[in-house]
């Protein structure tokens, strides 16, 4: 799409969230046309928003792009099924189902440790490549013989391309599948999902690049002068990788899926994600029950991610949703991506919110402007 296109908000919204509409199309008005911005939110399992920023270039809303760290939230929930299955136990050591991971003292280290980033197994000393991140189940055994960089269990900090791999293993070992398969399965196939963890060759015609991003020349500045510490630069890849839209482009990883960050969708397909696990969509049952909600949303991380430096930012493998959008209950739940894309599910209200953009936002994680716009999708809900 090309830049000098004019944009415009297109779709349509529930009566009540004309005022969500309103905010989308001030977003749509301040950033460049082709941002391939996306909003769409269930609000008890129904579809009450579905915009998108459309151009000369004709979007539909369906168009799929790379949604990065969004993909944790799809492995998740695949784990999330399976300990609700009695297949795998959040208090199990990793080793019980992965004997290789008992390695260099992280045998005592539980599944619900793992998931909530406490390996001390960051990343790939040095960096790995594009193939090797795609590669999870070598890149897990290579991250089993591995030594922490902290005592398991003891600290807490992103495992930011690599946490996929980890948790797949344990996935693999217990079930003799992937998460992918898994995924396949019971969530993307049966829900019709536009969200994929291996992209099928039909959908590539309308899949769209994620574009680097455009910084101002201030941010530029403060990104030159920025030093990113040894544990930020081993988790992020900076090392193997340093533009990370090499990653989310690549056709490899759009094939693999890897589970990590290698997803390809959109937002109605990660907002019907949500949906069909808190509360059910159009009337169906929800996937997961109140108490298995409860044991991943009940507990999080206290203090700071070591990598990151965010303050209490897990809870049991997602991110605590309450912590950056302060209106949410505490057991919101779900999972930004690094080019800007952002996905919860509230179970207070019964919203799950999926905003996705090609255009990557500064400085990268979850867009500043999904602050307003779920604040927006909130007192819609709550009126």
């Amino acid at each position: 799409m090309a830049d000098t296109a004019r944009a415009h908000v297109a779709g349509e919204v529930a009566a009540g969230f004309e005022g969500v509409r309103e905010e989308f199309a001030a977003v749509v008005a301040r950033e460049p046309a082709d941002t391939g911005a996306q909003l769409v939110v269930h609000h008890g399992g129904r579809r009450v928003v579905d915009l998108w920023a459309a151009t000369d270039a004709g979007e539909t809303g369906d168009e799929l792009a790379p949604l990065y760290s969004v993909t944790k939230g799809a492995a998740y929930l695949v784990t999330a099924l399976l300990v609700q299955d009695g297949v795998l136990d959040l208090d199990r050591e990793v080793a019980h189902y992965w004997p290789e991971f008992a390695a260099e003292g992280k045998g005592a280290l539980t599944l619900r440790g793992l998931l909530q980033h406490r390996s001390g197994v960051i990343g790939v000393p040095g960096g790995a490549s594009v193939e090797e991140l795609a590669d999870e189940q070598a890149l897990a055994a290579r991250l089993a013989g591995q030594r922490p960089l902290w005592r398991p269990g003891t600290a807490y900090g992103y495992h930011a391309l690599v946490i996929g791999a980890l948790v797949g293993e344990v996935v693999r070992r217990a079930t003799g599948r992937t998460v992918q398969e898994i995924y396949e399965e019971r969530l993307r196939a049966p829900y019709g999902l536009d969200f994929y963890l291996g992209l099928p060759e039909k959908d590539a015609a309308r899949t769209r690049d994620v574009l680097p991003m455009r910084p101002t020349p201030e941010q530029a500045a403060e990104l030159r002068e920025s030093v990113p510490p040894q544990a930020l630069r081993t988790a992020f890849n900076i090392d193997g990788t340093p533009d990370i839209t090499v990653y989310g482009n690549s056709p490899l990883v759009r094939a693999k899926g890897p589970t990590s960050a290698g997803g390809i969708g959109n937002a109605r397909g990660v907002a019907g994600m949500y949906a069909a696990a808190l509360t059910g969509l159009d009337g169906g049952p929800a996937l997961l029950k109140p108490e298995t909600l409860a044991q991943f949303t009940g507990t999080g991380t206290a203090g700071a991610d070591v990598v990151t430096g965010e303050d209490r930012h897990f809870l049991v493998g997602f991110e605590a949703q309450q912590v950056r959008y302060p209106y949410l209950g505490a057991d919101a739940f779900g999972h930004c991506g690094a080019a800007g894309a952002e996905a919860w599910a509230d179970p207070s209200t019964g919203l799950t919110y999926a905003y996705a953009r090609r255009l990557w936002a500064f400085p990268g994680g979850a867009a500043p402007e999904n602050l307003r716009l779920g604040e927006a999708v909130f007192r819609a809900a709550t009126a």
